[in-house]
């Protein structure tokens, strides 16, 4: 796309079952770009369709550009006792190559962002991202993130 052509509206809707190819396609670019990984694209589908048929497991946002979806994310929850309400984690961000730096992702923030702060017991959004992905945490910065004091953790199962 040329820089000078405007860009097109990014419409931000909650994706179907009919998303579920594309966002597989863009988890599997993304491991493979982020960590250098090639997914069993059997389970990864199976995972993305789990969400469809589980809403309590979390959420795919889609933003399309003229009939094509180009971005996506995966919001999930954490139960806070000590605030008695629910965190929304954004998850799984990806946005294609050729639509990065056009406001992409800054529709798809906005949207959960808004959604958040409309649905009664959300206490505040969440996300994590590689500590080498600096180009990711100047967006997040830009968005009105801020870095939290927790580092993360994991023991991590083979399945």
């Amino acid at each position: 796309m040329d820089p000078q052509t405007p860009v097109p509206d990014v419409i931000v809707r909650d994706a179907t079952t009919a998303d579920a190819d594309a966002i597989a396609a863009f988890q599997q670019a993304m491991a493979r770009e982020t960590e250098g990984k090639s997914l069993d694209v059997g389970l990864l589908q199976k995972g993305v369709n789990a969400v469809f048929g589980a809403p309590e497991k979390g959420g795919y946002v889609v933003a399309e550009v003229e009939g094509r979806v180009v971005g996506s994310l995966l919001i999930t929850f954490e139960w806070s006792d000590w605030r008695n309400a629910t965190f929304w984690w954004i998850q799984s961000v990806f946005v294609d190559a050729q639509w990065r730096r056009k406001g992409v992702y800054r529709a798809l923030h906005d949207h959960v962002l808004e959604a958040a702060q409309s649905t009664d017991g959300i206490c505040g959004v969440r996300l994590y991202v590689d500590r080498d992905n600096h180009g990711a945490q100047q967006t997040y910065k830009s968005l009105g993130m801020t870095r939290s004091h927790y580092d993360m953790y994991e023991v991590d199962f083979v399945l």
